[in-house]
This record gives C-alpha cells, structure tokens and sequence, in this order.
C-alpha cells in the first residue's frame, strides 16, 4: 500500500532543499506537482475511512468568519468578547472539541463567528481534528489566524496547512483555461509574458496530471502553482487577516517587532478586550460588504437599517435573498447611487452590479 504521507513529506524536504532560480524551476515545479497529486491521493483515502466524521454548522446571519489558531491561543475568550456565545474557557490545550457559533452584530451586520478546535502542524494530513476544522472553514467567508504574541512561529504553520487543505487566503483565482481534446498535443496561447514558468514547465505538469493534448489560455502571469491550482480547480478563494493576540502579556517594543514580522492586521487582547472594538471593524471591512437600501414606490427609502450584500452582487442576488420567487416575477428596478448613470434609473438587467450604499426600488409582478 503507498504511504501518501511519507512520500509527500519526502517530496516537501527536498523541494525545501532546492534553491529555486530559472535552471531549477522546471524541477521545483514537477515536485510541487507529484506532491499535490499526492495530497489529494492522501485526502481521497483518508476521506473513505472517516466518511460521516466531522462537524456540521448552518451557516446564519450575513456572513461566516472562522477563528484558526494554535490550540489555547484564546479564541474561546476572543469569540466571547466579540459576540453573545459562552464558549468553555481553560488554561490549557485542546478545550473546544465542537465548533461553537456565536452572533456579532456591527453596523447592522449579522456576522456568523466560529470557534473551532485549534489545528497543529500536520493537520491537513489528518492530526487531530485539523481536516474536520479545515473543511469547515472551507464554507467560510473570511478566515482569521489568531496568533499568541509570544508564538509568532505558528502563522506560518497555519498558513501551510490551511494552504496545503486547498484554501488560497487573500489571493485572486488566476485566469487560465484548459480544454482537453482528442490530438494535438499541448498548445499554449498567453496573452501576458510569463515570467514565473516556462511552456516546457507548463506541459510537464500537465502530463504529470495524465493531460496529454489540450488548448490552454493563460491571461494572467502564473507560477507552477496557480496552474496545478487550476488544474485541480477545486481550491477555494477566501480573504483573511491576522490577528496577534495576548499583548497584555508582552512589551509594547516586542508588539511592534511582531507586528512588523508577521504582517499582522491587529493586535489584541481577548481577556483584557483591548481592541476587540477595533477587530470588529476590521471583519466588517475583510467580509467586502455593501449597503443596499431599500425603496417601496412612492415612499422614501428606508435609509435607518441596510440591506447588507456582498461586493460583487448583482440585483439577481439581491432578489434572491429577498425572495426565491423575486427572480422569476422581477419586472425591472429603479436605482439612485453609485451604480446608476443618474437618479432614479430604470435597469431590468438582473446581471447589473449593484454598489455599496445604493438605493433601490424592486419593481416585482
């Protein structure tokens, strides 16, 4: 039987071994690619023998934001101090066995907050409940490490295995298309310099992945990785912070030396509640909402209490949070704000992008 983990962990030393530069790019990237296949291999496997393990959350209110971190860096007090849950609190490791969901409530924004079991290094290979923990944040819509300020080191643990279970944080899904046909080899179209691969390299992993004769667009200049990314496409694309906390148990010299190494968005202390004010602001902004304010016709709008969406919806997501049945009886909408050419302007495409702090008046049959 082939024992995914060994040659994966076998794969990844030498790969942290080998210099990376153009004479060794084509090699980084056929070991980035055997290991990848191996992880999923690993994952399919591991996937048949624990079927109907793992934690199952309704997602609620406008948004879903998961703390990960280390077990014991106080994300029970954190999630406390953000929202109304009681989550169980000790000074000592492995406390939260089950995710615990709480309610935060900013700018009339319900925001869906979720306490999970900590993750340890090897958790995207199955240690502890790290896979239960990863798959749920894959339902999520903003990820946050919780760091301990005395153990800035764990962020890039963290990262690798959040990284390594199919998460890319704070990164755009790159353009590029492949389409398989019957002959023909492998033909590559770019419409940008690649910079980072080579089309020797580019056909190599996709032999690796069994793709012998396929049309592939590139628009965007990627790396070995994008491109086993899009091969695989079953990655998802979620923002994230970091976030340091425990400062109560640090110097003010030593929080600014930490905030410099790891890039921290915030830090905070959960016990203390210093910052967590300033946290919730910060989740508001990373979750990329918008206001949409609502008008019945002929009346004012009602500019007290926002609709609240996400960046990027079109009036055909705003019917359907309204109503499953809006879509289909949408007749137009009436539009005054930033997405509008000018006041009151009619639009009955449903594709149209709405924008934050628009009015909008549904007309429905």
């Amino acid at each position: 039987m082939v024992n995914y983990i060994e040659e994966i962990k076998e794969l990844e030393k030498e790969l942290a071994t080998t210099p990376y530069n153009k004479r060794t790019q084509h090699h980084v990237g056929l070991i980035k690619a055997k290991i990848a296949r191996l992880r999923e291999s690993q994952i399919k496997r591991s996937s048949s023998k624990k079927k109907g393990e793992g934690f199952s959350v309704r997602k609620t209110g406008d948004g879903t934001v998961i703390l990960v971190g280390y077990p014991s860096v106080g994300k029970s007090t954190l999630l406390n101090a953000l929202t109304n849950a009681r989550s169980k609190i000790a000074a000592y490791a492995f406390t939260t066995l089950t995710v615990i969901p709480g309610l935060m409530v900013y700018e009339h924004a319900k925001i869906q907050i979720l306490d999970v079991p900590g993750i340890v290094k090897g958790a995207a290979l199955g240690i502890g409940r790290g896979k239960e923990v990863l798959a749920v944040m894959r339902n999520a819509n903003l990820v946050v490490f919780i760091i301990d300020i005395n153990s800035p080191g764990h962020l890039r643990i963290l990262q690798k295995e959040v990284h390594d279970t199919g998460l890319r944080v704070n990164k755009r899904k790159p353009f590029v298309k492949i389409r398989k046909t019957a002959r023909g080899g492998i033909r590559i179209g770019a419409t940008v310099k690649l910079t980072r691969i080579t089309k020797q390299t580019i056909t190599a992993i996709l032999h690796e992945f069994k793709i012998n004769n396929a049309d592939v667009l590139i628009r965007d200049d990627i790396d070995a990785e994008d491109l086993i990314d899009c091969i695989e496409d079953n990655k998802v694309y979620i923002p994230g912070m970091v976030v340091l906390n425990k400062i109560d148990m640090a110097t003010p010299a030593q929080v600014k030396k930490v905030m410099k190494e790891t890039g921290a968005d915030l830090a905070i202390s959960a016990s203390m509640k210093t910052n967590t004010e300033k946290m919730k602001a910060r989740i508001f902004r990373g979750l990329n909402f918008i206001r949409i304010y609502l008008k019945e016709p002929n009346k004012p709008a009602d500019t007290e209490v926002p609709l609240i969406m996400f960046k990027g919806s079109t009036l055909h997501t705003l019917c359907e949070k309204l109503h499953r049945d809006f879509v289909t009886r949408f007749r137009f909408a009436r539009i005054w704000g930033p997405s509008a050419k000018f006041d009151g302007q009619k639009m009955v495409n449903l594709r149209h992008a709405i924008k934050d702090k628009d009015i909008i008046e549904l007309h429905i049959a």
